[in-house]
């Protein structure tokens, strides 16, 4: 046997036999006979005669007994898709049986997902697989994971009563939504930490004057491999049928040998959402913000948001975002002032393979010292394709431009107000067949440069992240 057919059999076996263990806990369910020792599996039968008994014992609602049917033949024929189907559609039926216990529940969805996930990593087009994979996460109540396999679900063909049940799936996850948690790390190399100009020689003006200068070297842009560490989490406390109150909060850091460079941000949120109808949400949420630098406070920031989110149809979805802060720093108080941002943004599942996301917006900061008042707009567009044999491919783009009401003497000549414009490029590649607790490994990569007439304000940053990601 090779290599690669050793690391393909792991890939399912370990859900496979998980089933094994709880059937061995739970016996037979009430309601299904117990198999004879005449039964396929115990004569071997491992081929297509398997996969035929147990589409047949699925028909006639005995689920156990079917997988223990599949478990010889998954075994033996790891990437047999109709076998890895049908312990998917055993182990959700069976899930549910009376009297399967908790633990015995969770043993067969995960078997489920994990037989579903193998199809997926070799052919994700698979519109079928793709929605048991999201019953089996709805059952299991993981409604993030179930929402979003959901949604590509439905930017396939198929049936009205299948698409009108989908929707339902959607509406129920959209109301009894109350915990959720996130978490994730990456090893984050930079070639430009402090987003500092590479310009050796500048020239600042005097008096009108033109002259030029000779930087140190330590003034020039600093390389590092960087530790990013994000978390947050959120609780929706019912009020009513369709109020809800919304707490959470969030917490991220990133962290360099050079620890002048270290950053870390607290936030914290609460405020009513409701359910307007069956597609859309709205929430106003009170909030406050704190960041600091090389383990110093670097400023405060108290404030508020408006959320909106309405899905337009069943492939396209817009969010949109208005919040206003007053930010208070410790040391550069000449930069307090308020901060106003608006966005929106789209959200397009093109095909059950391919999602298109775009958004548009617009942010003021009007702090006491005038030169640094400025209004930006931005634009961005990204894309993401699954593909076979367990990859997926990202891309993305984003324009900034940024001007300011004050002029930037020496940096700019007098009379010249400061205009920046930012471009922003990423692309990432996401391996799916991996997985380690659930989670998988992406590699993103990003190149960012800015030009100004601000000398010295320009700079060229590239920079990557080997992050897991949640990968069903």
């Amino acid at each position: 046997m090779s290599g690669q057919h050793c690391r393909k059999r792991r890939l399912v076996i370990p859900g496979v036999l998980a089933v094994a263990a709880a059937l061995v806990l739970a016996g037979p369910a009430k309601g299904q006979q117990p198999p004879s020792s005449q039964t396929p599996a115990a004569a071997g039968q491992t081929g297509p005669a398997g996969v035929d008994r147990a589409r047949s014992l699925i028909r006639e609602g005995r689920f156990l007994e079917a997988l223990k049917v599949l478990r010889p033949v998954v075994e033996r024929h790891p990437h047999q898709p109709d076998a890895l189907f049908l312990v998917g559609l055993a182990g959700i039926e069976a899930s549910g049986q009376p009297g399967v216990s908790d633990e015995v529940r969770d043993a067969l969805l995960d078997a489920a997902i994990e037989a579903l996930h193998a199809m997926l990593v070799q052919d994700p087009s698979l519109v079928r697989a793709r929605l048991e994979m999201a019953r089996a996460f709805f059952l299991k109540g993981k409604d993030s994971l179930a929402r979003r396999h959901f949604e590509q679900v439905l930017a396939g063909d198929l049936p009205p009563a299948v698409v009108a049940n989908v929707q339902r799936f959607l509406i129920r996850i959209r109301a009894r939504k109350r915990w959720s948690v996130y978490f994730g790390a990456a090893l984050a190399p930079d070639s430009n930490i402090g987003a500092a100009s590479d310009e050796r020689f500048i020239q600042i003006h005097v008096g009108g004057v033109p002259l030029s200068f000779r930087r140190d070297q330590e003034e020039l842009t600093t390389s590092g491999l960087g530790l990013s560490l994000w978390t947050g989490g959120e609780y929706q406390h019912p009020l009513g049928e369709r109020v809800r109150l919304r707490a959470g909060g969030d917490l991220s850091r990133r962290e360099y040998a050079a620890a002048r460079y270290d950053q870390t941000n607290l936030g914290l949120h609460a405020g009513p959402r409701w359910l307007v109808g069956a597609r859309t949400d709205l929430s106003v949420l009170g909030s406050a913000r704190r960041s600091l630098v090389h383990g110093s406070a670097d400023y405060d920031a108290l404030g508020g948001r408006f959320e909106a989110r309405r899905r337009l149809t069943r492939r396209l979805s817009v969010t949109g975002h208005a919040s206003w802060h007053d930010r208070r720093y410790r040391v550069n108080r000449n930069l307090d002032g308020p901060v106003r941002d608006l966005s929106l943004s789209g959200n397009w599942v093109a095909t059950p393979t391919v999602r298109v996301d775009g958004a548009l917006g617009y942010g003021a900061e009007r702090p006491a010292f005038v030169r640094n008042r400025n209004t930006s707009r931005w634009v961005r567009v990204g894309v993401r394709k699954s593909l076979p044999k367990g990859f997926s491919l990202g891309a993305s783009a984003q324009l900034r431009w940024t001007d300011y009401e004050g002029e930037w003497i020496p940096h700019t000549p007098p009379g010249e107000f400061r205009e920046d414009r930012t471009r922003t490029l990423s692309a990432s590649v996401h391996h799916r067949r991996f997985t380690l607790y659930g989670f998988s490994p992406e590699l993103a990569v990003t190149s960012e440069a800015r030009d100004t007439n601000a000398q010295l304000h320009d700079y060229r940053r590239n920079s990557a992240e080997l992050r897991f990601v949640r990968q069903f």
